[in-house]
């Protein structure tokens, strides 16, 4: 991929505003959200979800009428003053413009990213946290009395807000080359040419997208935030008392530190709960690195499952 350079005062985004996903069947993907947790509302055709701490839409989810599901766009958001200069931006650099997807609303401006996919900036909330959620695990002090509840009394886990996503590319570095130029996004960490993590400049977790070495493009996992490591277990139950019982964890993760379960949805992919990812603070200079492979995945958890990182998104399907 080649990839234009960037200067400093270029404009960035802030958050990553929502995803676009077809499937096989909304049926199908409605139960599987709810029993997830999401608020699923269902209009012209298509579902959308969103948290209950929250009325931002996170990701819509359309159906295609094939028999698997495809990564459509991301869009990403912007504050109004940056919007106003990235049309001059990407008008005066090599970056390829379309026309905004089928599937979406016309506004904001839409480029081409190298893999293929559309990417579309549109003026939006910060939906990215303005500072490091505080873990809900605080010592205890005092005489200290039961803790756990019973399990007719736990709660059901309802994630706070979208954390991140991971897609598949055949060239990651490629990838991140044009993240980093077109959106001004920046580099946390990466593994080699297999993964590579990447931030937002404007206050941030660890990463909003990260990239993962494929045979092409492709949606592998959009991450949860809840509010505890209980949340992250309870969600585990949760999803396995509806059925859905592929996945992998409970675990940390190395880089992002955060706690994991992955539960795999209908077709393939993946939705994880995710508590205490680290935090990129504005106008922080997160020393990236590039780690050995077998020091970047998790510090502890079950084996991986042989399918866990398989991307079954065929390309060229219509």
């Amino acid at each position: 991929m080649n990839t234009p350079t960037r200067d400093a005062s270029a404009p960035t985004v802030h958050s990553l505003n929502c995803f676009v996903l077809s499937v096989p069947d909304l049926t199908v993907a409605r139960r599987f959200y709810e029993s997830f947790g999401l608020d699923v509302t269902q209009k012209h055709g298509r579902l959308e979800l969103r948290t209950t701490a929250t009325d931002h839409k996170w990701a819509e989810i359309v159906e295609s009428g094939r028999g698997s599901k495809r990564f459509e766009y991301l869009s990403f958001g912007c504050y109004q003053h940056d919007f106003d200069k990235f049309a001059a931006y990407v008008n005066t650099r090599a970056f390829t413009t379309c026309n905004p997807h089928e599937l979406a609303t016309p506004e904001g401006i839409w480029l081409t990213h190298p893999d293929g996919y559309p990417i579309q900036i549109v003026v939006a909330e910060k939906t990215m946290p303005d500072h490091d959620v505080t873990p809900s695990i605080v010592p205890a002090t005092g005489l200290r009395g039961a803790v756990a509840p019973g399990r007719s009394r736990v709660g059901r886990t309802m994630p706070r807000r979208l954390s991140h996503v991971l897609l598949f590319s055949s060239d990651v570095l490629g990838a991140l080359a044009f993240f980093e130029a077109a959106l001004g996004l920046r580099l946390s960490d990466r593994s080699g040419d297999g993964i590579a993590f990447i931030h937002g400049i404007h206050g941030s977790d660890h990463h909003m997208v990260a990239i993962a070495k494929s045979h092409g493009p492709g949606f592998h996992h959009a991450s949860w935030d809840v509010a505890s490591l209980d949340e992250v277990g309870n969600g585990m139950e949760q999803m396995a008392k509806a059925g859905y019982t592929q996945g992998w964890g409970v675990g940390r993760h190395v880089l992002g530190s955060n706690y994991f379960y992955y539960v795999r949805d209908p077709w393939g992919s993946y939705c994880e709960y995710s508590f205490d990812i680290d935090y990129v603070p504005k106008g922080h200079a997160w020393p990236a690195r590039d780690h050995a492979p077998e020091d970047c995945f998790y510090m502890w958890g079950p084996p991986v499952p042989e399918e866990f990182v398989t991307n079954y998104e065929r390309q060229g399907a219509p």
